[in-house]
């Protein structure tokens, strides 16, 4: 286990606290209900104080050399958000009750994105033990979780944290997420987190007082990049990476997401990401660990296997690319970057064949070229998707497929990208065709409030038809109201028309676990076609065994040659020898 270098150290009955600060000379521990106590400075910034006789759940913060108190960076609960003290805990180990559990292959993943406090009505870790059930019916096997670090406020996507070892108060307790991961596990469902380690948020990160955390050196989206190769940053690249070690270890997460890499900027001999990488397996030991990037610049560099069609530094990436080409085909929206996908069979043949659709071409959109090629790698290198939080909550309204696209549109969406070879991500709700939006919120003080409110608009007013009266519509990022709003409501499945998109995704989920999960070792595109809207892909499933899709994804009837060869294990819509019709999916195996 990673011995880790921040927060506090347990040892018998002392504790020593432990804060780096090099941007001043002395530093007093306040403890709750106790004097203040110097603590003792050594190189290179850092300072302790051994402490006996204090138990968990003693508060206790850092007053810097010029008053201002802080909590722990490192802090492992904050149960008075972000600006007030952190609780100490520690101690005790969780009572697993798989404490032997190993994960499961990566080929086996079907994975299902949520939010902690928009998943249930209580929105807490413990709520959502409740669900699992439902999930683990559905053929899921891995959660992820949005980012769960501590942020300001009772609300928010998780993408502004600034205690990243501290998961999120309004969630629960840290012994409340291992009882979620837990409960998981038990049921055989492996847990992933997202986490971000290429900004912090604006509200509660007092760090840059104390240490240097970031550097002009790079930009980044937020300002000044994070401090990963100036002066100082050892220590800084030690914060993160032992943060991927502790989420490993203590909380025994199955993997981790990693948010938007491509803005995190290194120019050390070893880039964080590999170092980031590493750490990552070393803290695994046998157990599976699967890393997921989210990756704008399409890098399949960062996919590499070797020799044996393992990993050699990340499992897999977020597929943009396959998203924009059904969800255009599916809406016929076509502004923004969709613009760059929309009307085009090749480009979604393309996607479920080669993974990446721009693979160091021009991208117009962006005004420059994009992406490496990715053909080479296996399927499971890209996770597909046909919604995420980030692709509906960037929306004017957070307004899901559903409200764009119609039933029929929406179940052969789902029926090519559940089947397909790639890794699936639904995102919660998704597989009953939820009606509830998932808009952008968040909860600062009222100045940053006010902020987020005029960078929204100032977004949205970029998209084609947003005018002055859009505008009035548009939801309030910072009120009560919209974030309530994204609450899943648990009686839509029960209803008619969710009830028999439920029933279509969990037939889905079936098939795939028992048709293409067990081939998925020996798994290769083998060519990819298409003759006016009708796409055909087949992938190798190894020797003699073939999987084929043939789709209209299109609101008009196309004519066609003949029919798909094998056996037929799912389809909606017209296919005959003559035609396929509107939205018409069908998939056969052959072998």
């Amino acid at each position: 286990m990673t011995q880790l270098s921040f927060g506090p150290l347990f040892e018998d009955e002392n504790i020593t606290f432990r804060f780096w600060a090099p941007k001043h000379k002395s530093i007093i521990l306040r403890l709750a209900g106790m004097p203040d106590l110097a603590m003792e400075a050594h190189d290179n910034g850092w300072f302790t104080r051994r402490v006996d006789g204090v138990a968990p759940g003693s508060r206790y913060s850092f007053v810097l050399s010029n008053g201002l108190v802080v909590p722990d960076p490192a802090s492992r609960y904050q149960p008075d958000d972000v600006h007030g003290a952190s609780e100490l805990v520690g101690g005790k180990e969780f009572p697993w009750s798989r404490p032997q559990w190993k994960g499961r292959p990566w080929n086996e993943m079907v994975i299902y994105e949520l939010h902690v406090g928009t998943f249930t009505e209580a929105g807490t870790f413990t709520a959502a033990i409740e669900r699992l059930d439902h999930l683990r019916q559905l053929g899921v096997t891995a959660l992820q979780l949005m980012p769960v670090a501590d942020f300001r406020g009772g609300r928010g996507w998780g993408y502004d944290g600034v205690l990243p070892y501290a998961p999120e108060s309004s969630y629960g307790r840290p012994e409340d997420l291992k009882a979620l991961i837990d409960a998981a596990h038990e049921r055989e469902i492996c847990c992933f987190l997202d986490v971000v380690y290429n900004h912090f948020g604006p509200d509660g990160n007092y760090i840059p007082a104390y240490a240097p955390l970031f550097s002009d050196k790079h930009s980044s989206p937020w300002g000044d990049g994070m401090n990963y190769d100036d002066e100082g940053s050892s220590e800084v690249r030690k914060f993160v990476v032992e943060n991927v070690a502790y989420w490993i270890n203590e909380f025994r997460f199955d993997g981790l997401r990693f948010d938007a890499v491509h803005a995190i900027k290194d120019d050390s001999d070893q880039h964080l990401l590999a170092l980031i990488a590493s750490t990552a397996k070393e803290a695994a030991g046998d157990r599976h660990v699967h890393l997921i990037v989210e990756n704008e610049d399409n890098s399949s560099d960062l996919l590499e296997r070797d020799a044996n069609g393992i990993p050699k530094l990340y499992t897999a990436q977020w597929n943009d690319d396959i998203h924009h080409v059904l969800h255009s085909a599916a809406t016929g929206e076509d502004f923004g970057y969709y613009a760059d996908y929309a009307h085009d069979p090749d480009k979604i043949a393309r996607a479920l064949s080669e993974g990446f659709v721009f693979q160091g071409e021009q991208m117009p959109y962006r005004g420059s070229r994009r992406g490496q090629p990715s053909r080479h790698l296996p399927p499971t290198a890209f996770i597909s998707f046909i919604q995420n939080h980030d692709q509906v909550g960037n929306r004017a309204f957070g307004d899901r497929l559903s409200n764009v696209a119609s039933l029929q549109a929406i179940k052969a969406l789902a029926g090519v990208y559940l089947l397909a070879p790639q890794i699936p991500m639904i995102f919660q709700g998704e597989e009953w065709n939820a009606r509830t939006p998932f808009p952008y919120f968040c909860d600062f003080d009222e100045e940053l409030n006010e902020n987020v409110r005029k960078g929204r608009r100032e977004e949205l007013s970029r998209l084609p038809g947003f005018d002055d009266e859009s505008a009035k519509l548009t939801p309030d990022p910072t009120s009560l109201e919209t974030f309530l709003s994204a609450k899943l409501n648990w009686q839509e499945p029960a209803q008619a028309d969710n009830a028999a998109m439920l029933h279509t995704y969990r037939e889905l989920m079936a098939l795939r676990h028992r048709e293409i999960v067990p081939h998925l070792d020996a798994c290769h595109t083998e060519y990819a076609r298409t003759s006016g809207q009708i796409v055909e892909v087949c992938w190798s499933l190894g020797i003699d065994r073939r999987l084929r899709l043939v789709a209209n994804l299109s609101s008009e009837v196309q004519r066609q040659q003949g029919v798909p060869a094998g056996r037929s294990i799912w389809s909606t819509g017209l296919i005959d020898t003559r035609a396929i019709g509107a939205w018409s999916v069908v998939w056969t195996i052959d072998g």
